[in-house]
């Protein structure tokens, strides 16, 4: 029978620091959208974050083996695809956080090259608390769908149906409402929401 040792605590910790490229407890917490206590518990308490542990994995592309156990490399040397290779292949992505209504760099987000398409042509990942998004940057000409809008300079995420008389009908966040199209500004039209199961 196969054993694995999860070494919790400090260790396991400083090894999610490392991967995500932050310097405090304080960045991780503001990254997990968890209480600013949460991190120390798990040192004093010796506790393994498996949930985040493989998150970490998924958003950075670091060794999950590493990761859990500090065995291996941080990021293995994966042999180079050939120009027509697309099978495993990734991409990076910039990283953008809502917060208090303004865009903030966040690093960079790895994905499966093949969950995108040809016709994204500046895709971004970008968070919100549990929620997520892919968007095309390079989209800013507000049509029907799911955008990323500045509204009287505020940030956020919207579904959008263009009306008669060159209008807006704008929903999210628990609002509904009707503007000129001159009244918003589109950022970017997301391609891709993540929803996080309840």
């Amino acid at each position: 029978m196969l054993s694995m040792r999860f070494d919790g605590g400090k260790e396991v910790v400083q090894r999610i620091l490392r991967a995500y490229g932050f310097t405090t407890q304080k960045q991780l917490h503001d990254h997990l959208d968890v209480g600013n206590g949460t991190v120390s518990t798990w040192i004093k308490r010796n506790y393994f974050p498996g949930e985040v542990v493989i998150r970490c994995a998924l958003e950075t592309g670091t060794s999950l083996e590493w990761l859990a156990m500090g065995v291996g490399d941080m990021r293995p040397t994966l042999a180079k695809p050939t120009e027509n290779s697309i099978n495993n292949d990734t991409i990076s992505l910039k990283k953008i956080r809502i917060v208090g209504g303004k865009l903030t760099d966040a690093g960079k987000w790895s994905v499966d090259s093949t969950l995108l398409d040809d016709s994204v042509s500046e895709p971004a990942f970008i968070e919100k608390g549990n929620n997520a998004w892919i968007a095309d940057m390079a989209v800013t000409q507000v049509s029907n769908g799911r955008w990323l809008l500045d509204i009287d300079g505020d940030v956020d995420v919207y579904d959008v149906a263009r009306i008669p008389g060159n209008r807006l009908q704008i929903s999210g966040n628990a609002t509904k409402f009707e503007c000129s199209i001159d009244d918003v500004k589109g950022v970017a039209l997301v391609v891709i929401t993540f929803e996080r199961g309840s």
